[in-house]
């Protein structure tokens, strides 16, 4: 299939990764990083690398890999810092945090687009994110009550459901969502999160590439990939 083919209206349900697929809170996530590791000589690159799509504490350990740096990996409840993974884990999300608040966040106009279509078909959807910030972001930009299911870092860590790139999340959330796999859409922007989807052998996987590279998300499951959710809206739908 390809994206001119696509018709969100033939499927059960629709799977959406958040952070680059529904809002553009990549680039909050990677402010935060790049502030967490500026003195790791912390690039652009490495978000995409390292980090994009992975368990917060999962990007900790993978990023410190990259420069050779092992931690210990201390618990959850750990205290802002930088001695363990789960101390630095905890410290961007209180970075992520500080920055949501300060400057707020809206969804991408053809994700948005995207979700109206969905709703007035009757398609539910819901929020796959590996992020335990998925619903403060969710509410910040006023979509908190537009999905039927969430299933982010927090629901994973409570049902102990391993995180992306293997299929559990999703497949968790589509069991929530009362679809079935064979027959419902996963939208990623993430390599780890097409590899997700692809390996829970869903109908489609969208790749959206906000910087993953065309070539890079198709390799790693994506069905057909998108620079925009917008393409895929029906004639005079666009905007």
């Amino acid at each position: 299939m390809t994206g001119a083919e696509f018709d969100w209206r033939v499927f059960e349900g629709v799977l959406f990764d958040l952070d680059g697929v529904i809002t553009p809170t990549a680039v909050i996530h990677e402010h935060a990083w790049g502030d967490l590791f500026a003195d790791y000589d912390y690039t652009d690159a490495d978000y995409l690398r390292y980090i994009d799509g992975k368990p917060r504490y999962d990007g900790v350990r993978s990023f410190l890999a990259s420069r050779g740096v092992t931690l210990p990996d201390g618990s959850p409840d750990d205290a802002s810092g930088t001695d363990t993974v789960c101390a630095l884990g905890n410290r961007k999300n209180n970075l992520f945090n500080t920055i949501l608040e300060r400057d707020g966040i809206e969804p991408y106009p053809g994700s948005a687009a995207t979700l109206d279509l969905l709703e007035g078909c009757g398609i539910p959807a819901a929020i796959v994110s590996s992020s335990k910030n998925a619903r403060t972001v969710l509410d910040a930009s006023g979509l908190g009550a537009r999905f039927d299911v969430v299933v982010d870092g927090t629901v994973a860590a409570e049902q102990q459901i391993a995180g992306k790139p293997g299929p559990d999340m999703f497949t968790f959330a589509a069991e929530q969502l009362g679809v079935t796999p064979g027959r419902s859409v996963v939208v990623e922007d993430a390599v780890s999160g097409v590899a997700a989807g692809a390996a829970g052998a869903f109908a489609v996987v969208i790749g959206v590439d906000r910087g993953a590279g065309h070539e890079s998300l198709l390799e790693h499951g994506a069905t057909f990939v998108v620079d925009d959710l917008a393409e895929l809206l029906p004639a005079g739908a666009r905007w």
